[in-house]
């Protein structure tokens, strides 16, 4: 039950064949009334999308390049987990394992493993160089979908210490944003044996009564980025975490649907100058998108939220474990420094980041690999 699997993906041809069926057959709504995004994904920016899916886009190459990575499976707790395995040339090299949330995926860290795995040829040292795993969230992707409950983040990040430990990583590190980030923290305060350090990108903090009162510039733009999170922002998280079957009969059955649901927080949530695609390139955004339809994962992912809100929401963990944080200006929401303290009580990196978004690696993947390699050259 222990043993790692190797993986590979060949889509059928019919499969691509039947999205491309299910995109000419779609009922589009009506255009918008409004000349912005805020009553969602405006019409003509999701049909260019769409068309470029149906008629220019090739996921082949992506089957392609996952597959030249070394792609794995192997069962936890009843549960095959899939995952991207790529080990450095140097055997010095730091286990590294990268987790990521919704609506991302193993493509956000595809630009970013061959930096961190083969430093000298990309701007680094060899002694910067990681061995490189990259887990995909049950109920993602290719990994297993639960078919019973408690599969929340505490579980999700004592399967990664069992995976870690299965691979022959006796010491390791973690990194995460979105709900990785969540999951790194989580397994930063359970400590579990062999791992050395954890490193986010979106820091998981505890808000106090008095800091509505703190008149600090840091706390001020952190209320009201949550305050703007909250308040228009948030209504897929609520759905997916009250209602996510409900939600999951759109999101598995139609192409279109999916797309508008995941493209919407392209543009919400990176750094961008009005369109995703100023962020993220349009191939790359789909890539993400059919990890998500050919899978039929729109349900099981939705779970995510549906599972481990309740966990979040109790909270009180805090890690002892030496921590680093690098901050990116277009995050969804804001953490000052203190606020990120009180949960992170060994904190030995912070740096706020230039430009970037929620989907740091995927965004920005040099500025990414440069904090992870200075963050984590203090834990080594």
């Amino acid at each position: 039950m222990t043993q790692i699997r190797p993986f590979t993906l060949a889509v059928p041809q019919a499969e691509i064949d039947d999205l491309r069926d299910r995109i000419d057959m779609t009922r589009w709504p009506e255009k918008e009334c409004v000349d912005d995004w805020s009553q969602g994904v405006p019409l003509a920016s999701l049909r260019a999308l769409v068309d470029h899916w149906r008629n220019g886009y090739d996921w082949r190459a992506c089957e392609a390049r996952l597959n030249a990575f070394g792609q794995f499976v192997t069962e936890i707790d009843g549960l095959d987990i899939h995952f991207l395995h790529v080990r450095s040339k140097h055997e010095g090299a730091m286990p590294l394992i990268l987790t990521h949330g919704w609506p991302g995926s193993v493509v956000e860290f595809m630009e970013v493993i061959a930096p961190l795995t083969d430093p000298e040829a990309h701007g680094g040292r060899a002694e910067d160089a990681f061995h490189v795993v990259v887990p995909s969230l049950p109920g993602y992707g290719f990994s297993g979908k639960p078919a019973r409950t408690g599969w929340d983040v505490a579980k999700v990040g004592e399967a990664w210490a069992e995976l870690m430990a299965r691979l022959g990583y006796q010491r390791w590190v973690a990194q995460g944003g979105d709900w990785g980030a969540i999951v790194t923290t989580v397994m930063g305060a359970q400590a579990p044996k062999g791992l050395a350090g954890i490193h986010t990108n979106m820091p998981i903090s505890r808000i106090l009564t008095e800091d509505r009162e703190d008149k600090d510039p840091a706390v001020v733009a952190a209320l009201e980025a949550g305050a703007n999170y909250n308040n228009f922002d948030s209504g897929y998280s609520k759905i997916q975490a009250t209602r996510p079957q409900t939600i999951g009969y759109g999101l598995v059955d139609s192409p279109v649907g999916l797309a508008g649901w995941i493209y919407e927080k392209m543009w919400a949530w990176t750094d961008n100058q009005g369109a995703p695609e100023d962020a993220l390139s349009r191939d790359t955004i789909l890539d993400n998108v059919m990890l998500y339809w050919l899978t039929a994962s729109g349900a099981s992912s939705a779970r995510m939220y549906w599972q481990s809100f309740g966990t979040i929401s109790k909270g009180g963990f805090q890690v002892d474990l030496p921590a680093g944080v690098s901050t990116f200006p277009r995050e969804i929401t804001k953490a000052p420094r203190k606020w990120a303290e009180r949960t992170l009580r060994n904190l030995v990196y912070w740096n706020d980041c230039e430009k970037g978004g929620h989907f740091a690696a995927w965004e920005q993947p040099g500025i990414f690999v440069g904090e992870l390699r200075k963050c984590f050259a203090l834990m080594r």
